[in-house]
């Protein structure tokens, strides 16, 4: 054997015993965070997290190891939720998503260069067991708006809690499309199963969550994109040659506002926004809260509503104490006009109701035109031919 033989076997031997050292190096580090993250101590990393209870805003944190939230991919915001929820103690996390990692990617705030080609469920997992080994996970690299892959989906969602058999606690929806909003949607309004939405424009200085709870607030096909309410098809909406653009500040903003919101729901603190926007460029933060469309196309969306009334009915009723008007009396009229109503509170009640309440610096783009009433009854309007200046001079003669 010559010389350089003897010293590229001497190289790789060197190199494997470094890489062995490396690996049970690893592995040590991985225990002491495994046992530092179930101890309240000051010198746990995860004990700045804990201070939410010492300083009452959160009675018991470490509730949090016991929920189990889904995340529906893991792209700009959905990688970066994850890892916050990772960081938070989040107890399980199942990721969905069928892409792969492009270098591309790496505006983001999450993947890293050498990761470029590997699934992006597998590269998430593997970097978020080395920030919390105690989080379990479970990882699934498809596309969830085909038929097996919605069936296998809606089933995790339904058993993938943390104790077998048992539901997740939350859904996340962080994809950048139509098509998988709409299955996300489809699966929750069947199971029941409160989610909440999320995305970003494709300027990248906007963006926005939703909490959705079936039945009681709008379901994303309640009140849709123009895209979707025009039925367009969305890929004639893409442009060759240019890709959406993605800032990390949008959105790591998003991915906040996103894991602040499931802490609140999942530790009961706080109030959970029915709807937060965002708007780069004038800062603006528009909230709102918006009721279920009584004629969504989602089946289930309108079982579900009928539902929620039914528990709602059910309520033992509290007595409302009745404030009586006092009369307006004028103290000059002549003719003694009087003002009547010629809509009924009902009547009032059902125009009121059929608009969306939407908050300052927001408009509708789109309205579901209201059933046209076929009744046929051929009601016209008499008037009686007279002038408002008769009628006036009638009335002085009084």
């Amino acid at each position: 054997m010559s010389s350089v033989e003897e010293l590229q076997k001497k190289i790789r031997q060197l190199e494997n015993e470094l890489e062995a050292e490396k690996q049970k190096n690893r592995q040590v580090i991985r225990q002491k965070i495994s046992q530092m993250s179930s101890e309240v101590v000051d010198s746990n990393p995860y004990s700045r997290l804990m201070a939410l209870k010492r300083m009452g805003i959160v009675d018991n944190y470490e509730k949090i190891r016991d929920f189990a939230v889904v995340v529906v991919g893991v792209g700009g915001v959905g990688s970066v939720t994850a890892e916050m929820l990772a960081r938070c103690g989040i107890g399980k996390l199942l990721l969905f998503d069928y892409d792969k990692v492009e270098l591309a990617n790496m505006n983001r705030l999450f993947y890293q260069p050498h990761q470029s080609g590997m699934c992006k469920v597998e590269a998430a997992e593997k970097t978020l067991k080395e920030i919390n080994p105690d989080v379990e996970f479970e990882t699934y690299n498809y596309n969830i708006t085909t038929m097996e892959n919605f069936t296998h989906f809606m089933d995790r969602i339904k058993q993938g809690g943390l104790k077998a058999g048992q539901p997740v606690d939350l859904v996340l929806s962080c994809v950048d499309n139509f098509e998988a909003r709409m299955a996300i949607n489809t699966a929750c309004n069947e199971l029941g199963q409160i989610w909440i939405e999320s995305g970003v424009s494709e300027n990248a200085v906007s963006g926005h969550i939703q909490f959705v709870i079936p039945g009681e607030t709008a379901c994303f096909g309640c009140a849709p994109p123009l895209v979707v309410a025009t039925k367009t098809d969305e890929k004639t909406l893409k442009r060759e040659g240019v890709c959406a653009a993605s800032l990390p500040t949008t959105m790591a903003v998003v991915a906040g506002f996103l894991v602040q919101n499931t802490l609140k729901y999942l530790l009961g603190f706080g109030e959970v926004t029915h709807y937060l926007g965002y708007n780069a460029l004038q800062d603006f933060f528009p909230t709102m809260s918006m009721k279920p469309n009584e004629t969504c196309d989602d089946r289930h969306c309108i079982r579900r509503q009928a539902e929620y009334k039914k528990r709602e009915a059910a309520k033992p009723k509290t007595e409302k104490l009745e404030v009586k008007e006092e009369e307006v009396v004028h103290e000059d009229n002549p003719f003694e006009i009087e003002l009547v109503s010629e809509t009924t509170c009902e009547e009032s009640e059902a125009a009121e109701g059929s608009q969306i309440q939407l908050a300052e610096g927001l408009k509708v783009a789109y309205t579901v035109p209201a059933p046209e009433n076929n009744s046929g009854s051929g009601d016209t309007v008499e008037t009686s031919g007279q002038s408002l200046d008769d009628l006036m001079a009638q009335m002085k003669s009084l």
